[in-house]
């Protein structure tokens, strides 16, 4: 007879709780962490590269103006954002996922937490964060980017600034969304003020403090 230990239910069940204390450790973490920018970006990225360099850039110039900034916690981008921010003095965080062949959280990290579940890690990304720049890079950074882009269509999410930095890498998917994707309409015209192509960092620190001034101003005026 099985026991109920071994049995789907319980397996069901410890798994809600692993869930359950993922968002709490999460939550208790960064509850007090201000204003952040979440900065999504290849993990291939090698120092020393144009990207690497502009990802430093960025995080150095949001650290400046008293932003916190949220990453992945690995290499490349992750870790050149990191960086950038850590020489600052700005908190410096890193949302790690449990991967077989992902590289350990970054030393720039000042505030680690690591995931075993895609989702809880997105959430983090999403609830702590006033504004998402994504650089350079594949398979995980555009599921984050069109997970954010559709939270924010939705409005299962405030409408923050999302950016996306290099409009040479980025032109050819903004040419397909609106030559096939729109044009067959099955994406509507006002879905691509969702976001903004900039080429470099400084550009990219214009827009989401464009953007804060903006919200600041509005929030005051409701007073």
């Amino acid at each position: 007879m099985q026991k109920w230990k071994d049995s789907p239910k319980a397996t069901d069940a410890w798994q809600v709780l692993r869930i359950q204390s993922e968002f709490t450790l999460g939550f208790e973490t960064l509850s007090e962490l201000g204003p952040s920018v979440c900065v999504f970006g290849s993990a291939r990225t090698p120092a020393g590269t144009k990207w690497y360099d502009e990802a430093e850039r960025f995080g150095n110039l949001m650290g400046s103006k008293g932003f916190s900034i949220i990453t992945g916690g690995g290499p490349g981008i992750m870790e050149a954002v990191n960086l950038g921010a850590s020489k600052t003095g700005a908190k410096s965080v890193g949302i790690g996922i449990e991967l077989p062949f992902e590289a350990k959280m970054n030393p720039h990290v000042e505030v680690g937490i690591t995931c075993r579940y895609f989702f809880t890690r997105k959430v983090m990304f999403l609830k702590y964060s006033q504004a998402f720049v994504v650089f350079p890079g594949g398979l995980g950074t555009l599921d984050e980017l069109f997970e954010t882009l559709t939270l924010s269509q939705t409005g299962h999410s405030p409408k923050f600034p999302i950016i996306l930095v290099g409009k040479d890498y980025w032109s050819g998917l903004v040419d397909w969304l609106k030559n096939t994707v729109h044009e067959s309409k099955k994406m509507s015209e006002s879905d691509f003020d969702l976001f903004r192509i900039v080429d470099n960092s400084l550009d990219a620190m214009e827009k989401v403090m464009e953007f804060h001034e903006k919200y600041r101003k509005e929030n005051q005026t409701n007073f």
